[in-house]
């Protein structure tokens, strides 16, 4: 029998229809008359089931279309993310100027139907001009406060793989969603910061954590200026038209949403080699002032910090490495997008620093190659990367792990408010408090104690090493630390991540200062610590003593640590 191709619905309902029939006729001239099969017309369901096994239809499995859901189910963010598809690739191209924050933008999204869609929602704020699926136009209304629903022309069958592209244009700054706005203009150009939300402003998305994609960022902007992304600069900039430039950077990992960057304005771009390789980015904003040298001299230390936290967690996740330092008095902390993470200036108001560095790099791990697969989960990223900087400082002679818990226990009293936010799960509002870092950190280095050094250091890599590409969520991580050390790990993660109020320890209740070096440290922490085999914590972690209750060690670098945590805060009131 000729072989048939799908073309069309209406092409190859016809052909069914002809086979159906030649067949039918064929097996009728085979059949003694008496017994001759009642003949029937094939119905539309079955020519639709008979397509999606027809040779060359390998673009989708015709179902009953259905809308895509407008939310991907996450219990704190009902409506963030979408159902119904998975991007594989965004294609972002941008012409911004400064001089007015005008953005307009054309953006492709790559991705693959989940189910039969009859219409899908993406996630965006500006105002959209055109939208077109697969180069046909489409029709798309507005629903909610970010939701862009597009409705093709014809259903999109199940497995099929689709482009989505929206033509858009709008000012940014002016736009805001619970009265914030992640764009951030600046006195030379602007960029896209924030978490959980920051694709609305600037790309049309699925925006979701468990929803990565690969980028290419392509932007157009008048000469002079600079525009930073993730990932890798695909060519030279390269004027396009009298005045303009066309700048272009792509990531080969997939990343999510929340972790792509735009930087725009007048920045020195310092290029170098990693000792793996990589190609190193930094970037500086030329207004720095009294702050340049300190960021130069600390951001200069990523290649160094990334080796260090490879042999802790395993190999660097990305293809590249680097930072971006914004202009002063424009964000007051800094944000781990993927590939090149963006700090605050104010974190060297003081001099040289690496703990934000530390900090942000550890994301690229933790929370980067591996996301959260709900918000709840934060504190897999935000517990574990303020952790990193607990180990970094054993790593550099300013204060062991163990230090920083018992200063940091005694740092805030039972009345506090601190103890009140449980990091596994801190609530919607509460996605960015300190107790999701300082807590958070106090819960890991819990289960540290709990299943000693080595099965602490395998857990941690495991965890990159099974995860990395994907999501986890907080029992996984539970799961597998009790797999590898053969430890029920239930009592210290109830206590330290899911029950509000401090943790009942043979600890002071303040810290008092100035201190002096004496007294051991209490069986229940350190001495609880040192028969794990953790690095400093045997005799001499505690000292001084007030009313006879001995007072916790003041780590070294407890002033830059606390710094990076103070800092953190300002997301809770910039972003949301």
């Amino acid at each position: 029998m000729r072989r048939l191709f799908l073309l069309r619905t209406t092409t190859l309902t016809r052909a069914l229809t002809a086979v159906l029939t030649i067949g039918t006729t064929l097996a009728l001239a085979a059949t003694p008359a008496a017994a001759a099969p009642e003949r029937t017309a094939p119905t539309a369901s079955g020519l639709l089931d008979a397509a999606a096994n027809w040779p060359g239809a390998n673009h989708g499995k015709f179902t009953k279309p259905r809308p895509g859901s407008a939310g991907i189910g996450d219990s704190y963010f009902p409506e963030y993310g979408n159902g119904g598809y998975d991007v594989d690739h965004y294609d972002i191209r941008l012409t911004y100027d400064p001089e007015t924050d005008k953005l307009t933008g054309i953006t492709t999204i790559s991705a693959r139907a989940s189910h039969s869609l009859s219409r899908f929602n993406l996630d965006f704020l500006l105002d959209v001009a055109m939208v077109q699926v697969d180069g046909k136009p489409a029709t798309f209304t507005r629903a909610g406060s970010h939701e862009l629903v597009v409705i093709p022309n014809r259903p999109i069958p199940q497995g099929r793989h689709f482009t989505v592209t929206v033509r858009y244009a709008g000012v940014p700054s002016t736009v805001a969603h619970n009265g914030v706005t992640a764009w951030r203009r600046t006195a030379d150009g602007a960029f896209a910061l924030g978490e959980p939300e920051v694709a609305w402003w600037w790309f049309p998305s699925n925006d979701h954590p468990t929803d990565k994609a690969t980028f290419s960022v392509s932007a157009l902007v008048p000469d002079g200026v600079e525009v930073i992304s993730n990932g890798f600069p695909v060519d030279r900039p390269r004027p396009e038209s009298p005045g303009w430039t066309r700048w272009s950077w792509r990531t080969i990992s997939p990343i999510s949403t929340y972790l792509a960057l735009f930087v725009a304005g007048q920045y020195d771009l310092v290029t170098s080699t990693a000792p793996n390789g990589q190609l190193v980015i930094n970037a500086f904003s030329t207004a720095l002032g009294t702050s340049e040298e300190a960021a130069r001299a600390s951001i200069d230390r990523t290649a160094e910090i990334v080796a260090w936290e490879s042999g802790i967690l395993g190999p660097y996740p990305f293809e590249t490495q680097g930072g971006v330092v914004a202009p002063p008095e424009t964000i007051r902390f800094a944000m781990e997008t993927a590939t090149r993470p963006v700090y605050s200036s104010g974190f060297w108001a003081r001099g040289e620093s690496t703990y934000v560095i530390v900090h942000e790099l550890a994301h690229q791990w933790y929370g980067n190659a591996v996301s959260v697969a709900r918000w709840r989960d934060i504190w897999l990223n935000e517990g574990f990367a303020t952790y990193m900087e607990w180990m970094w400082a054993e790593a550099q002679g300013q204060g062991t792990a163990q230090e920083f818990f018992d200063y940091t226990y005694a740092w805030e009293p039972e009345t506090s408010a601190f103890w009140q936010v449980p990091p596994g799960d801190p609530g919607p509002e509460n996605l960015f408090h300190p107790a999701v870092y300082d807590r958070g950190a106090m819960a890991l280095h819990q289960v540290r104690v709990a299943v000693g050094e080595q099965a602490f250091r395998t857990t941690m890599r495991r965890w990159y090493q099974l995860k990395s590409g994907g999501v986890g969520t907080i029992a996984q991580f539970q799961k597998l630390a009790e797999s590898i050390s053969g430890r029920d790990l239930d009592e210290v993660f109830t206590t330290w991540l899911y029950t509000k109020g401090r943790p009942k320890m043979d600890q002071p209740d303040t810290v008092s200062a100035p201190l002096s070096a004496t007294a051991a440290p209490p069986a229940s922490a350190s001495t609880a610590a040192e028969t794990a085999g953790i690095p400093g914590s045997g005799s001499g972690t505690r000292s001084g003593t007030q009313s006879g209750v001995t007072q916790p060690v003041k780590p070294a670098a407890w002033d830059e640590v606390r710094l990076v945590s103070d800092l953190h805060r300002a997301r809770v009131t910039s972003t949301g």
